[in-house]
């Protein structure tokens, strides 16, 4: 089947997936990118690889017309991390579908592992369904895949489990029927939309008990949590932690060594060890 993809690298695997299960691309529509939270290198190399056309600006109903005049409408629009939404697509493509990281109805919204994390669910999973063309994430389920989520998930696992959960998803159940699961799509009843997670959301409270902290430092990982250091806010990505009787002042320093530093919570002890007085992007955008 010939396919246009709408997504970045966040889940462009889906792309390679469905290459890989012998379908054939014909435009990449992909977005900007920061390049430090947000990347689309190497979906805009496989386009480059195929030969096929790129847009960086939002897919309109032209775009769509455009391609149906040169492909008829016998053709699917997979969409796997695109931040705009889609319309316009009904009687001018057969298939349009949209990969999501979540188990559908719960997480609809632009990124809900944080909060997978932050809640503590116990599974997870990663949903391809029919694109709704009112509202983000509410079309009806083509096909899904659950999991098992550990007690220690971190950001970084969560997200390669849901990459590979949609590649799977793609070269197995989309590519080899998606006629037939086209026709038996599942309502998704009601569900929750997730919005994007704010500041607020990813500071530390040390007057938490430390598992309570070390969670919200797992659940964002790499893209990093804010903490109060003394006078210093700092962007932690890394720390460690036990519990502990103590007299000490929740967020009160207590040790250092080198740049580890531990700091104290409702019962017990955090060790920040990776961390630095300016975010990811002021880094990037600073040359540090």
């Amino acid at each position: 089947m010939k396919f246009a993809f709408a997504g970045i690298d966040f889940l462009g695997g889906v792309f390679e997936a469905l290459t890989g299960a012998g379908w054939r691309p014909i435009k990449l529509f992909t977005r900007p990118c920061d390049g430090i939270y947000d990347h689309n290198e190497t979906v805009v190399a496989q386009a480059r690889r195929h030969r096929i056309p790129i847009q960086l600006s939002r897919l309109r109903t032209a775009d769509l017309d455009a391609l149906t005049a040169e492909h008829g409408r016998d053709w699917a629009l997979v969409v796997a991390g695109y931040p705009w939404l889609i319309t316009g697509w009904p009687g001018r493509v057969r298939y349009a579908l949209n990969l999501h990281p979540s188990p559908l109805p719960n997480g609809r919204g632009p990124y809900p592992l944080f909060k997978a994390i932050l809640d503590a669910y116990e599974s997870w999973g990663v949903t391809a369904h029919v694109l709704a063309e009112e509202g983000f994430d509410t079309g009806d389920i083509l096909a899904q895949e659950i999991f098992r989520l550990s007690p220690d998930e971190t950001h970084e696992t969560l997200l390669a489990r849901c990459q590979m959960a949609a590649m799977r998803l793609a070269s197995g159940p989309i590519a080899r029927d998606l006629p037939a699961r086209w026709r038996s799509a599942e309502p998704q009843g009601d569900g929750a939309y997730w919005p994007r997670i704010t500041d607020a959301e990813r500071t530390l409270d040390f007057r938490q008990g430390v598992g309570d902290v070390l969670r919200r430092v797992r659940a964002f990982g790499a893209i990093e949590t804010v903490a109060r250091l003394g006078e210093a806010r700092v962007y932690v990505s890394e720390a460690r932690g036990w519990t502990e009787p103590h007299r000490h002042a929740p967020g009160s320093i207590v040790h250092r060594h080198r740049r580890h530093v531990v700091v104290a919570a409702r019962d017990g002890y955090v060790q920040i060890t990776r961390w630095s007085t300016l975010s990811l992007a002021d880094a990037a955008q600073t040359g540090r």
